[in-house]
């Protein structure tokens, strides 16, 4: 994919969509020196208007940015318009050559997303996909430790928002941590059980998936948009260490085999249970080593976003592609097609 030649150093960009994602998206880009934010675009003419006047920039209806006049004006795009207008926004963008960060998931179903990859390829164009959760801090320092993944538990619980009501929760919340076990584990799925259903809206908001994998590792997934209180955690074990992340708090720690643990092993297994429970304080010190992971401030937004501008300039690799979107999707297609021919 072609990367822009600006002579001002800056991405000119579009944000197609002025909700609340729409907007955070808007503010960040006004905000980073590498773009330029030309107009946001929204159905809302007030609610771009408001938005535009707040961030001293354009105000687009969605019939100019169909213009070639207008189109000539930008190098990027960010579509967080509702799921199902992913691809009639993003399709004749990257076919024209502009890039675009599409917002999760890549479209309401895999044949759009299909058809958002095949724009990009003969526009020549560059595509993200925006699953931020990539960029959290200890998603990044997780995936530097190369630990071997075997098994993966991700809890994603929140209140009821109102807000992508056209998608179910598959679709909305558990993508993140589909997206995030694909990298990690990367090996098809071989097979899945899968539970869920509808409490407040007509698609399900609540899942739970168990995943096997081609390699033999597993995962356990499980999202709700109808809970009292937020939880996004995510643990991880292979054979030798465990990892424990909190995105709420932004808080890892990880365990494993201290230096002692072979010979403490073997000295522990003539102990009787009462003798071990004596020991219990002490089996920090030596068999298990116990460390809090160092993690950034970076925020995720921010840094998706500057990961996407770095890359239209050239300057660095697409972080989390068209085809990485697609994948998620797919297997959140997998997963509610069978949550809804057995849902409660």
């Amino acid at each position: 994919m072609s990367a822009i030649a600006s002579s001002t150093g800056q991405v000119r960009v579009v944000v197609v969509g002025a909700g609340h994602l729409g907007s955070l998206h808007a503010k960040i880009a006004h905000a980073n020196p590498k773009a330029r934010l030309v107009a946001v675009v929204d159905a809302d003419a007030a609610r771009a208007n408001k938005l535009a006047g707040e961030l001293g920039c354009g105000a687009w209806s969605s019939e100019q940015l169909q213009n070639p006049e207008r189109l000539a004006q930008l190098d990027a795009a960010v579509v967080a318009t509702p799921t199902s207008s992913h691809a009639g926004v993003a399709v004749p963008l990257l076919e024209r050559g502009i890039a675009c960060l599409v917002e999760k998931p890549i479209a309401s179903s895999t044949e759009q997303g299909r058809q958002i990859l095949a724009a990009a390829k003969r526009g020549g164009a560059i595509l993200a996909v925006g699953h931020v959760e990539r960029f959290q801090p200890g998603i990044k320092k997780l995936l530097s430790l190369g630990v071997d993944t075997r098994f993966i538990e991700c809890h994603r619980l929140a209140p009821f928002s109102f807000r992508s009501t056209d998608i179910g929760v598959v679709h909305d919340l558990m993508i993140h941590d589909l997206d995030l076990v694909l990298q990690l584990v990367r090996a098809p799925v071989s097979s899945m059980d899968a539970a869920g259903g509808a409490i407040l809206t007509e698609h399900e908001d609540v899942a739970s998936v168990r995943l096997v994998f081609g390699n033999g590792a597993r995962a356990n997934v499980t999202a709700s948009r109808a809970s009292l209180q937020p939880m996004r955690r995510l643990r991880l074990f292979s054979s030798s260490s465990y990892v424990s992340l909190d995105f709420q708090k932004n808080y890892g720690i990880l365990v494993r085999k201290g230096p002692g643990w072979e010979r403490g092993r073997q000295s522990l297994q003539s102990l009787t249970p009462a003798e071990l429970a004596a020991k219990a304080g002490e089996l920090g010190k030596d068999l298990l080593e116990i460390v809090e992971l160092e993690l950034g401030g970076e925020r995720p937004l921010q840094a998706e976003v500057d990961s996407f501008l770095t890359a239209v300039l050239g300057q660095g690799p697409v972080e989390v592609s068209g085809a990485d979107g697609l994948a998620a999707l797919e297997l959140a297609e997998r997963i509610a097609t069978s949550i809804r021919t057995q849902g409660f």
